[in-house]
């Protein structure tokens, strides 16, 4: 059954789609920077492209989550949404906001956005990722709590499930971990040591577990499995994801400065890390062949495995390659980092929303899936943009172990510079890829307009 209040979800989902497109097309330039250093300097210089680059992925992730929310709670809960009139007024607030700080990191320098915002009054400004000025951080907590009160009331009034519920602990969790972007000691060991409390648990913690009810709310859908089977999955994910990836932390904590215990139980934990994704990735295909009905959105159907196998492969097996202290030890801060970062929140976090996008945009729109014309043009974007993504990740991943070779390792060590340039044409290569992405991310877009027979009516 449908919900008039899920209707809400399609603005979130229509400025996710297109913050996204803002931020491959940031990666880009950045790439470019990479192998002409002055390419729109000082327009648009390196440190600036990368704050926007990195802020656009973590805010339209942000909108897929909360449009993908807005959309499940009320089927699961099978009650109309508390307050979509609330839903809809916090998703102007939080677009405006976001906008207007990518404008200042674009047009303001840096230091003098900080005076403007008040980071005199509590200093939160400078530390990667959390750029944003303290106004934003402030609007982004508002717009969280009104959004996870709305969500909140909407399960209380209705049923409870368990993928509604493992999704409201993520969200919460998403929110309590995101204040500690608040503190910012001024001794360097403590400030790295929290800022992994924002950063890590986000994204090997509470993020995992709205992967897990998103991925296991459409696989309900599109399979017809019995919810007992795969709520019993869901619970064996989360409980694995808890356990490894809150002490997992620790792999954080090798050489900031931390007690030398951490580099024993970060090792440990951590590499028990890629077990949950590999669970995702059995539970994926496992529920698809014991499928009970064949859905008509085939589009859907492939975006949940890809998630699976890309969510295992990029945050599970990249992951690992350099996760035990005494690889690290060589590793660290090198293009392979860079290699994992890139497949880990492609796999697990950006094709979760587009499989839930894909999923739900043409329910929203009065059919239960999309025309075979444009499945197949969204199944064209799906191995363009997955393909290209393998390949940004192969070529970061060789880039940088010539990278540890000649910089780290080799008896003669070259300086920083002088091994980006020997490690240049990799970073060629990692462009040509990333050009091929946004062309799958265009055909993606596409394929929402391409007209054809549908079949009419929502699971």
């Amino acid at each position: 059954m449908q919900y008039k209040s899920q209707a809400v979800a399609k603005p979130y989902f229509v400025a996710a789609i297109g913050l996204f497109v803002g931020q491959i097309v940031f990666g880009l330039i950045m790439g470019l920077q990479y192998v002409v250093g002055d390419f729109l300097f000082p327009a648009l210089p390196f440190n600036v492209a990368r704050m926007v680059h990195t802020n656009l992925l973590i805010v339209w992730l942000l909108f897929g989550f909360m449009g993908a929310a807005y959309y499940m709670v009320p089927e699961e809960s099978e009650t109309e949404l508390y307050s979509p009139k609330l839903a809809l007024g916090l998703f102007w607030i939080f677009l405006v906001a976001g906008a207007l700080t990518i404008l200042g990191y674009l047009f303001v320098p840096y230091a003098t956005l900080a005076e403007m915002t008040g980071n005199d009054i509590l200093a939160t400004m400078g530390r990667e990722f959390l750029e944003q000025p303290l106004l934003t951080k402030i609007g982004i907590v508002i717009v969280a709590l009104g959004f996870l009160f709305n969500i909140s009331m909407t399960m209380l009034k209705g049923r409870k499930t368990a993928i509604s519920m493992v999704l409201l602990l993520g969200l919460w969790g998403l929110a309590i971990f995101f204040l500690f972007s608040f503190y910012n000691p001024h001794n360097l060991v403590k400030d790295k040591y929290y800022w992994w409390w924002v950063v890590h648990l986000w994204v090997e913690g509470v993020w995992e577990l709205i992967l897990g009810a998103l991925l296991a709310f459409v696989l309900i859908k599109v399979t017809g499995v019995d919810r007992e089977v795969i709520e019993k999955w869901l619970y064996v994910i989360i409980t694995l994801t808890l356990v490894t990836g809150i002490i997992g932390t620790g792999h954080h904590y090798y050489w900031i400065g931390a007690p030398e215990y951490w580099q024993w139980w970060g090792s440990v934990f951590s590499a028990l890390e890629p077990i949950p994704f590999f669970a995702m990735t059995v539970f994926a295909f496992n529920m698809v062949n014991r499928r009970r009905r064949e859905h008509p959105n085939k589009a859907a159907v492939l975006w949940a495995l890809g998630t699976g196998v890309m969510a295992f492969l990029g945050a599970g097996v990249w992951g690992f390659l350099h996760t035990l202290a005494p690889v690290n030890y060589y590793t660290h801060g090198s293009q392979i980092t860079a290699a994992h970062g890139h497949m880990a929140f492609y796999g697990a976090y950006v094709m979760v929303v587009l499989t839930l996008i894909s999923y739900a945009m043409p329910i929203l729109r009065g059919r239960a899936a999309n025309s075979p014309r444009a499945q197949v043009l969204e199944m064209w974007s799906f191995w363009l943009m997955t393909i290209a993504m393998v390949f940004i990740t192969l070529f970061l991943t060789a880039a940088g172990i010539l990278q540890v070779w000649l910089q780290r390792i080799s008896t003669a060590p070259l300086s920083f510079m002088a091994t980006q340039d020997q490690i240049s044409l990799f970073y060629w290569l990692r462009e040509i890829s990333g050009v091929i992405f946004l062309i799958g991310l265009v055909i993606y877009l596409i394929s929402f307009f391409v007209k054809g027979e549908s079949r009419v009516g929502a699971q």
